[in-house]
C-alpha cells in the first residue's frame, strides 16, 4: 500500500475515533455513575466544587472507553484494509486471510490487556465455531489474537486455542513490513489531530456544563454548597 493511501486511510480512523469520542460525551448517565462512587471520600478529600465531581467522573469514564473506541475505531480499519483479507463470517473474528493452504483468522484487539479466564474461553469457542464451519476447505486453520500495540507473543495451548502476536509483529505479518508499526505512529499527522482536539475541548465543555447544571439541580443547596446529606442518601439510603 501506497504512502498516501494509508495516510488517508488513517485520517479517515481518526475522523471516525473523535466522532465516535464525542458520542461518548453524551451516554454518561451521571446518576447511575454516583451511584457507584463514595461520597464519603469526596467529602473526606475536601471536595466542595460540583465541577470537581463531574470532571472526575467525566474523565474516568472517558478514560475507560477511549481504549475500546480507539481500537474499534483505528485499529480495526486499518489493519482489514492493509491485511489483504476479507471480513470473517464469524461473530468474535474480524479478518480472513487465506493462502494456498492456511486459513488464518485474526480477532484485532487494542493492546495486550491480558483476557480473564472467562474471556480466553469465549474467545476460544469463537475461533473454534469458525474452525468447524471450515472443515471442508481441507486447509490449516490459524487463529489468532492480534494486539496492536505490546510485545505479547505465546504459542495456543489447551486453554486457549488461539496464538498471541502484538505489535512490530503483528502489522508485520499483516503486512509484510517489518516498519509498518513506525509508519502507522508518523502518519498521524499533528495538524489533523490538532483539529479534532480543538472540536473535542469545546464539546468536553458543554458536556461539563450540562453535568454541573444536572448535579447542581439535584445534589446542591440553593447557595450552591454540595448538600451531601441528600448526595449521601441517593447513594447509600434504604428505599
Amino acid at each position: 500500500m501506497n504512502t498516501e493511501k494509508l495516510r488517508a486511510i488513517i485520517a479517515t480512523s481518526l475522523n471516525n475515533f473523535y466522532d465516535r469520542r464525542m458520542q461518548a460525551l453524551g451516554k454518561l448517565k451521571l446518576k447511575k455513575v454516583l451511584l457507584r462512587k463514595n461520597p464519603y471520600l469526596y467529602k473526606a478529600l475536601g471536595t466542595e466544587s460540583a465541577t470537581e465531581i463531574v470532571e472526575e467522573i467525566l474523565k474516568a469514564y472517558l478514560s475507560a472507553s477511549d481504549e475500546g473506541l480507539f481500537g474499534d475505531a483505528f485499529f480495526e480499519p486499518i489493519a482489514k484494509a492493509v491485511s489483504g483479507g476479507t471480513v470473517s463470517p464469524s461473530e468474535g473474528v474480524d479478518i480472513a486471510v487465506e493462502t494456498k493452504d492456511r486459513y488464518k483468522a485474526i480477532s484485532v484487539k487494542s493492546g495486550p490487556n491480558p483476557f480473564n479466564s472467562s474471556q480466553v474461553k469465549r474467545q476460544s469457542d469463537e475461533f473454534e465455531t469458525l474452525r468447524r464451519r471450515l472443515t471442508k476447505l481441507r486447509k490449516q486453520f490459524d487463529p489468532i489474537l492480534g494486539h496492536s500495540y505490546g510485545k505479547k507473543q505465546t504459542p495456543s495451548t489447551k486453554a486457549k486455542v488461539y496464538r498471541d502476536t502484538s505489535g512490530q509483529l503483528f502489522w508485520e505479518e499483516l503486512t509484510g513490513d517489518s516498519e509498518f508499526y513506525q509508519k502507522l505512529i508518523e502518519l498521524m499527522e499533528t495538524k489533523v489531530i490538532r483539529k479534532h482536539r480543538d472540536d473535542y475541548h469545546i464539546e468536553y465543555q458543554k458536556a461539563v456544563n450540562r453535568y454541573v447544571r444536572e448535579f447542581t439541580n439535584d445534589f446542591c443547596a440553593t447557595d450552591g454548597a454540595i448538600d451531601w446529606s441528600k448526595l449521601v442518601a441517593f447513594n447509600s439510603g434504604a428505599e
